[in-house]
């Protein structure tokens, strides 16, 4: 019997992100020097944060590597860095042996065609709203938003609903 989406966002333990056109709206900016520039959301620090106040590791699998990128996980204590990957679906044995996870606790949440080799390989599959129509058709979840507009927040928000941490998480805040 297939697993439900509340049940597969209940697993994640991990929950793995692509950067460009995930954590940010896909833009390059690059100065005058050559120097490469991203701009993230922060509701999606938020709810990286979020997930890792009740457990979940957020790590990063991209196909490229950026500065910008380095500092940004550093402001979020993600130490899961896995850059410069052609073969995202390549990578799960080394990220599975290093977290010693269960591809069925991992969650990924990509945009694009370089996503769907990681995507099919993990328990959970992620998509944001403008993600490619194949990534769309591969994903258990697709947020209602775009990436770097608060896609990795609301899907954050999702997988702590589904664990019955969402209440807890809110009562940080009334208090």
């Amino acid at each position: 019997m297939p697993l439900s989406l509340a049940d597969r966002l209940r697993a994640i333990r991990l929950l793995l992100l692509d950067v460009d056109g995930v954590l940010t709206d896909g833009a390059i900016v690059y100065s005058d020097n050559g120097s490469e520039t991203k701009a993230f959301n922060v509701k999606d620090g938020l709810g990286i944060r979020m997930l890792q106040r009740t457990g979940i590791t957020v790590g990063i699998v991209t196909g490229r590597r950026s500065e910008s990128l380095y500092c940004r996980c550093r402001n979020l204590d993600i130490d899961l860095v896995f850059d410069g990957v052609a073969d995202k679906g390549a990578a799960l044995p080394s990220i599975l042996q290093k977290t010693g996870l269960t591809a069925e606790a991992v969650g990924f949440m990509g945009d694009d065609l370089p996503d769907l080799p990681l995507m099919r390989k993990v328990g959970t599959a992620l998509a944001v709203a403008d993600a490619a129509p194949e990534v769309i058709s591969a994903a258990h979840l697709v947020t209602s938003r775009a990436g770097g507009k608060g896609a990795v927040r609301e899907a954050g928000e999702a997988i702590l609903r589904a664990r019955g941490d969402w209440e807890a998480i809110l009562s940080g805040y009334r208090s």
